[in-house]
């Protein structure tokens, strides 16, 4: 049994949606309405203005109606739009296709539609949108960081390389991937190398290569691993330029292996995308019992040349002694100084016996101390 009479109240910041017969029939405003309704037909939904937004499952007969057109800013909105919309002057949220409806009276509103046939969404408040709550439902954000640069992918074709900063793109008309790469110089080790030298010794080699990203579209684009790649690359150059040499060249020159494995890298790095900045070979580790052998070879070669210095030194003092020998021959008065320098140091100890045969020589002796 329904009430003849229903007494509805509609407060300042209301507004009551009239349906007869679930037609909607015009909006009722502030104040206190009856309403003669002996068979239940008419229907009164009082709704708050204080929240911008009128949602309504019949949203669409209220909006053909027209009767909002003083009320309310109606927004609808196709595949290819978008909306962003500020309440009291701050950032609220995004609208996706489809109609709707905000109040114009106690809230400031303001709407802006903005197409997605471009799928990158550029926008001066883009890290204030980005940070509100459920955007995520239409925008993939990503951030780029500071020395890198990302690689953009739509649909799975390369679409442009980003700078470092914040991006966002719309759900929906594409899939947007976007590849992020570094851009500062790193160091690949390239370690336990065993390499067979054209003399058939295997050893095993450290070496290093330093490398940066010249071209992030290449780099993601060419292999799916740009390291591993390199690694590989890395591991053929070396083989190819220690194989060729024998042991002993090798280990007389490291810098000119080291400057041929970076000049073969180069043009395979540079189609990779990357810029070998240097290489080189960090440790050169030898088989056990060969570096026993080298240990007697160096033994060896240096007993050989301290040998050889001994007899350089020893053939410099007989040639001296001779050449003494000879001036003594031919100056007897020098033999003569000698010998007294001889006495004078001698005398200098203390204790002296002298035993001279030479006639007259005894005299002179004595005469001079």
């Amino acid at each position: 049994m329904f009430p003849m009479i229903r007494r509805v109240v509609v407060r300042s910041f209301e507004q009551g949606l009239l349906f007869r017969r679930g037609e909607f029939r015009g909006l009722v405003g502030e104040g206190t309405h009856w309403f003669f309704d002996p068979l239940g037909r008419i229907e009164v939904e009082v709704v708050s203005m204080r929240a911008p937004r009128l949602v309504h499952d019949r949203l669409d007969l209220i909006v053909k109606s027209g009767a909002l057109k003083p009320m309310a800013d109606v927004v609808d909105l196709k595949d290819d739009r978008r909306a962003l919309v500020w309440i009291d002057g701050r950032f609220s949220h995004v609208l996706g296709p489809g109609l709707h409806a905000y109040w114009t009276g106690p809230r400031e509103v303001r709407v802006e539609v903005v197409e997605t046939r471009r799928i990158r969404f550029e926008h001066e408040d883009l890290k204030v949108i980005a940070r509100s709550t459920g955007v995520n439902s239409l925008l993939d954000v990503c951030s780029v960081n500071r020395n890198h640069a990302g690689v953009l992918f739509l649909d799975g074709q390369y679409a442009e390389t980003l700078e470092p900063g914040l991006h966002a793109f719309w759900r929906g008309p594409a899939d947007a991937r976007v590849v992020e790469v570094d851009l500062r110089e790193a160091t690949l080790d390239v370690g336990g190398q065993e390499i067979m030298t054209a003399d058939k010794v295997t050893l095993r080699l450290n070496a290093l290569v330093t490398y940066v990203v010249s071209d992030p579209r290449r780099t993601v684009c060419t292999v799916d691993d740009y390291r591993q790649a390199l690694y590989r690359e890395a591991q053929l150059a070396l083989r190819v330029s220690i194989g060729a040499r024998e042991l002993d060249a090798l280990l007389a020159d490291k810098d000119e292996v080291a400057r041929e494995t970076e000049a073969m890298l180069r043009d395979r790095a540079s189609a990779l995308g990357l810029e070998v900045r240097s290489a080189g070979i960090r440790d050169l580790i030898l088989p056990g019992e060969m570096r026993d052998l080298m240990n007697k070879v160096t033994e060896a070669r240096k007993a050989a040349e301290a040998n050889l210095i001994t007899r350089r030194e020893e053939t410099a003092a007989l040639r001296s002694q001779a050449n003494t020998a000879k001036l003594l021959a031919e100056q007897p008065m020098l033999m003569k100084l000698r010998e007294l320098e001889a006495l004078e140091r001698i005398a200098s100890t203390g204790h002296l016996n002298i035993m001279l045969g030479e006639k007259g020589l005894a005299d002179r002796v004595v005469n001079l101390l």
